[in-house]
């Protein structure tokens, strides 16, 4: 059988991975579900072959990039004592404080994918620290499916803290000039908004395809705020015009952009979702905005 195309793969197919990669549905939900689809000379084992991740292939920066100096550290969470490992990346022979970029995991906790956006942050001349979640859990486990399992198992308001927590860490760390930015990817997304709740002197703030703050929640943003949402993905879209009102409503300063034609995931060049144009555009406006925001 020939390679599979992005063009080979029905919509229905990225929407029930959707569902499987968000805890909508089990292994073997997804597994008889997108059976139905293999037809024409297409086995099951190509279509998971082809939708799952990879990211041995599709890494931009390496881990041992000349221009970088990339190395995990440890910060202190505030449940309960334990600590956060975080990749924490910074340009080579830097001189002086800079700005940085806190990086925000999916709901799999902290895979080659986020640690390489944080080294992308990086090479644009900014700190990045990548936190991952599951730390108290012992950390990313290998794979996504492990991840999304092992993340299920921490409440969500105590990763925040530990995400505010990476702020704080920052704010005191030598290397850092106090101007201090967050993006986030799906649950990242709703991190990153959350934070902008939380922090009241946060820099900026960019969610992509983020689950959505409550009015309440919304007045209390000082953060500039850059959303990126892909026009297929209703489920996280759904949650948009009651934001969008309370971010007026509350004179909030946002800018939201919609790319159209791609589904939730767009950013994530390890997975068929990728859509290169949107990716790179909404990767170049949020350096764009940090540049602006952070300095």
């Amino acid at each position: 059988m020939n390679k599979l195309n992005k063009k080979d793969i029905p919509q229905d197919v990225f929407d029930i991975y959707d569902e499987y990669a968000h805890n909508k549905i089990d292994r073997r939900q997804f597994i008889d579900r997108i059976s139905l689809y293999a037809v024409g000379g297409i086995s099951v084992m190509a279509l998971l072959d082809y939708i799952m991740p990879n990211y041995k292939d599709n890494m931009v920066i390496s881990p041992q990039d000349e221009r970088l100096d990339s190395d995990y550290i440890t910060y202190k969470s505030p449940n309960g004592g334990g600590e956060i490992k975080a990749l924490y990346s910074k340009p080579k022979n830097i001189t002086g404080k800079k700005p940085a970029i806190i990086v925000v995991h999916e709901n799999r906790g902290l895979n080659p994918y986020i640690e390489d956006v944080g080294r992308r942050a990086a090479v644009e001349g900014f700190i990045s620290l990548a936190p991952d979640a599951l730390s108290p859990l012992g950390g990313y486990p290998g794979n996504d499916d492990e991840g999304r399992a092992m993340q299920r198992k921490r409440d969500r308001h105590e990763m925040l803290n530990d995400f505010i927590a990476a702020y704080d860490y920052l704010a005191g760390h030598k290397d850092c000039n106090g101007k201090i930015g967050v993006v986030g990817f799906c649950f990242g997304g709703w991190i990153s908004n959350m934070m902008a709740v939380n922090i009241a002197n946060l820099s900026a703030a960019v969610p992509y395809y983020g689950g959505q703050p409550t009015a309440e929640e919304t007045a209390k943003i000082q953060a500039p705020l850059l959303i990126h949402y892909a026009e297929l993905d209703e489920r996280v879209n759904a949650g948009w015009p009651d934001y969008e009102t309370a971010l007026k409503e509350n004179k909030k300063d946002y800018t939201v952009h919609f790319y159209p034609g791609v589904n939730h995931g767009f950013h994530n060049n390890t997975t068929p979702r990728y859509d290169e144009k949107a990716a790179q555009l909404s990767w170049q406006r949020t350096i764009e905005f940090f540049k602006k925001h952070l300095g």
